[in-house]
């Protein structure tokens, strides 16, 4: 048993690529987290991003069509308000993040750092993926923390993920262009039935390696789905110098 998780926990992390703490974070601090975002979406308050920028199947063509101004993620989390700082930064999380890294923990602000958003209608959905394939370190350890501010079901785009598809080896032709598996390739059609949904409640936490296949779908509800979402690294496993992991700063965690 270690102060902050069990070893069960700490093995299934390891096997499976993802933990999740419920009720990690208080109801009304995410009550608060949720009032900061909503005034941040309603007056536009950058930096963001807008889902014609993601531009995945379903986005709207241009800033100028219909649902064009669907932000997909209000960015710069940390630098964006105190109580997302004091969430990245926490004591438990940070403790809990250094028995899983095995190292020295730092947050890196090039990554996530967001507050995402999907947005009823126009919000896409992310078919099956890794966050290692547009991040560039010494090496594949990362670990991504992701808080719901609310219910993230099937029926509003609640993440799924592949248990224990960060240990994979990859065969070529298994990913496009853009580091997406392929869904006409059979290998991975027998990849997709292992896909479990990972369903949250407001202030439960999941943890997940950054080599975790995992996808989304579209929100059918009414309500903009919210949640927080950092990305932590080890402090021998260094961004690549001159590469976008390396050029917006981190935070080492005390």
């Amino acid at each position: 048993m270690t102060p902050t998780m069990t070893e069960t926990q700490i093995a299934q992390f390891h096997r499976d690529g993802y933990l999740v703490f419920r009720d990690m974070v208080a109801q009304e601090v995410c009550s608060s987290m949720l009032a900061v975002a909503a005034c941040d979406l309603q007056a536009v308050v950058p930096p963001l991003e807008y889902e014609t920028e993601v531009g995945y199947p379903g986005a709207p063509a241009s800033i100028e069509a219909e649902g064009g101004c669907t932000v997909r993620r209000l960015r710069g989390a940390y630098a964006r308000h105190e109580i997302f700082r004091s969430l990245a930064t926490d004591a438990l999380l940070a403790r809990r993040l250094q028995v899983l890294i095995n190292d020295e923990v730092v947050l890196s602000l090039a990554h996530h750092n967001c507050v995402m958003t999907k947005h009823p209608h126009y919000g896409t959905a992310t078919g099956w993926h890794r966050d290692i394939r547009y991040w560039s370190y010494a090496r594949n350890e990362l670990i991504s923390v992701w808080l719901a501010l609310g219910d993230e079901v099937a029926a509003n785009g609640g993440l799924r993920v592949i248990p224990g598809s960060h240990l994979l080896h990859l065969e070529a032709g298994q990913l496009d262009a853009l580091d997406f598996l392929r869904p006409d390739v059979a290998q991975n059609q027998a990849l997709f039935k292992r896909g479990v949904a990972v369903e949250l409640h407001a202030g439960d936490v999941l943890l997940f390696h950054s080599g975790l296949f995992h996808s989304a779908g579209i929100n059918a509800s009414e309500q903009i789905k919210t949640s927080v979402v950092f990305a932590y690294r080890g402090a021998s496993n260094p961004p690549i110098a001159g590469s976008k992991s390396a050029t917006a700063g981190e935070v080492p965690l005390a």
